[in-house]
């Protein structure tokens, strides 16, 4: 069962592997807390789609299907953004219509389409949430990147009298800002899906290499006995 949850974050991760939901990642991760925002906006809905399809599969006809779960999603994707705009009025100012085009978006469409609609609850659930959890930790990876290198701060939720802003020192007054920029978020998801390729590049070579080695290992012991019937 955990790797159901665990698909998500690693070999499956939506953003940087199946390349999946890149609008919002691209155009939402300018600031760390605009990700944060997102992030909790495609779990919980992710969350309330894929138990919902998951328990009314059965009863959903297969030529309505796909109209049903827009439906079902669109419903939890209103909750979000009521709620948004009702306690976190400048969070839902910053993400605009990006809130309301998480009904679109391809994760949570292609998850209820490839997977809660054809698994039992238990499933869906680690699913969604294995899903949720990664794109929110790629989304946060590349805000923290463009923000910290490219605007010199990284934004929070204010909480008191803390007005959210950290000034990271000596990039606060000479910060990169095309990564701040359109351009920079294209920069920024290329780099860091070529640094996870190489990664899965070099951890499967190693895998072959162990295995060429046990295979050399274990040469020896199977060739003695042709090689001690030559010498006779």
């Amino acid at each position: 069962m955990y790797s159901e949850f665990s698909k998500g974050i690693f070999k499956e991760n939506p953003i940087f592997i199946i390349l999946l939901g890149l609008c919002p990642a691209l155009a939402v991760s300018t600031q760390v807390v605009n990700a944060l925002g997102m992030g909790a906006g495609v779990i919980f809905v992710l969350l309330g789609s894929e138990i919902f399809i998951s328990l009314l599969k059965d009863f959903i006809p297969e030529r309505i299907r796909i109209p049903s779960f827009i439906v079902i999603i669109a419903s939890f994707v209103t909750v979000v953004d009521l709620v948004m705009q009702a306690y976190a009025p400048s969070l839902s100012r910053n993400l605009g219509v990006f809130v309301q085009l998480i009904v679109v978006n391809c994760i949570i469409l292609g998850r209820a389409e490839a997977f809660a609609s054809k698994r039992k609850l238990a499933e869906s659930l680690l699913d969604a949430l294995g899903m949720g959890v990664g794109f929110t930790l790629a989304l946060l990876l590349i805000s923290a990147i463009r923000e910290i290198l490219g605007s010199g701060t990284i934004t929070l939720l204010a909480v008191g009298r803390f007005d959210g802003v950290i000034l990271i020192p000596g990039l606060s007054s000479q910060p990169a800002r095309v990564l701040a920029l359109a351009p920079g978020a294209l920069l920024v998801i290329g780099f860091l899906k070529a640094l996870f390729n190489w990664l899965g590049m070099r951890k499967a070579s190693r895998t072959v290499w162990k295995l060429e080695k046990m295979s050399a290992a274990g040469a020896p012991a199977t060739g003695a006995p042709a090689g001690a019937g030559g010498a006779s």
